[in-house]
């Protein structure tokens, strides 16, 4: 009985080795990880930024509204410990990039401490900012702008 235990055991571990390609996604069906081709310790370079509406940031549609994000991010790294968009947006760097300065909100505590640093609870961009699309509508809506409502 145990023979036959192991034998299952190392014969399922030969077929899930077989199944896993170099580079860590599974070959069978073409599932990829989320990384695609770029090996672990590998550094992602930034997408290029690539504005959908002609080069022209979408208006806000109502005030407080966060800014949306004119260039792709989809390959962007941030987690706990990096975040890409600081490279262009944080403060001096933003002055190289021509990219616009994160706003001076972003630099207080939850408890109203002024930072040095982004606050951790901004630190997650795409909380409130998304990639600007020119995308089809996927269900019917009747939102009006509060610039319309004048």
């Amino acid at each position: 009985m145990k023979t036959w235990m192991k034998a299952t055991a190392v014969a399922i571990a030969v077929a899930v080795i077989t199944v896993m390609s170099v580079d860590g996604a599974i070959a069978q069906d073409g599932v990829q990880s989320l990384r695609g081709g770029t090996a672990l310790d590998e550094g992602l370079r930034a997408a290029d930024i690539a504005r959908p509406n002609t080069g022209k940031r979408f208006t806000r549609n109502y005030r407080q509204q966060p800014p949306l994000i004119p260039h792709r991010i989809d390959k962007y790294q941030i987690d706990l410990k990096a975040n890409q968009c600081m490279g262009c947006h944080d403060w001096p760097q933003n002055v190289d990039a021509n990219a616009p300065k994160i706003s001076e909100t972003h630099y207080v505590s939850p408890t109203g401490v002024r930072l040095n640093k982004v606050s951790g609870s901004r630190w997650f961009c795409n909380q409130c900012h998304v990639p600007q699309s020119l995308a089809k509508a996927l269900v019917p809506n009747t939102f009006t702008s509060s610039n319309d409502m004048r």
